[in-house]
């Protein structure tokens, strides 16, 4: 749980990073703002499936505001701290069944769930690197060796 926990805070700061460009950047660029909405809509909905709960209100590439986002990423940081402050090593390994989008029926450890989440995250941050290069913007370095330095 160490590891994934500090991935977890890796994760903020990387999403933290993307919001202040997308904010200064005059947030242009849709294409860049519906990856970041589908980022943080992801991690709420993985949450609220790890604790039982409905998915979430959005559809998963709904493109939020700006301010949306902002506040999803705090309200995202604050309750995955949370979850994962009151989460053992051994309670990691339950199996949790969800529905996918589809409605599609899975079983998956929450430890590889969160694997997931922080992963999908960066790979997805890594697409609007590229969205920004595209416009003539510097991209974000997100890399996890540059947060532990």
């Amino acid at each position: 749980m160490k590891t994934i926990k500090k991935m977890f805070e890796h994760l903020h700061w990387a999403n933290l990073r993307i919001l202040e460009t997308l904010k200064t950047s005059g947030n242009q660029d849709h294409q860049a703002k519906q990856l970041f909405s589908h980022i943080l809509i992801a991690e709420e909905v993985w949450l609220n499936r790890m604790k039982g709960l409905p998915s979430g209100p959005q559809a998963l590439w709904t493109e939020l505001s700006i301010e949306e986002c902002s506040k999803l990423a705090e309200a995202n940081y604050k309750n995955f701290t949370e979850f994962l402050t009151g989460l053992s090593d051994e309670k990691s390994e339950d199996i949790i069944s969800y529905k996918n989008s589809t409605g599609k029926e899975f079983s998956t450890s929450i430890a590889d769930i969160l694997t997931h989440v922080a992963l999908h995250g960066q790979y997805h941050r890594g697409q609007i690197n590229r969205r920004l290069r595209q416009k003539n913007l510097e991209p974000i370095n997100i890399d996890y060796i540059t947060y532990v330095r």
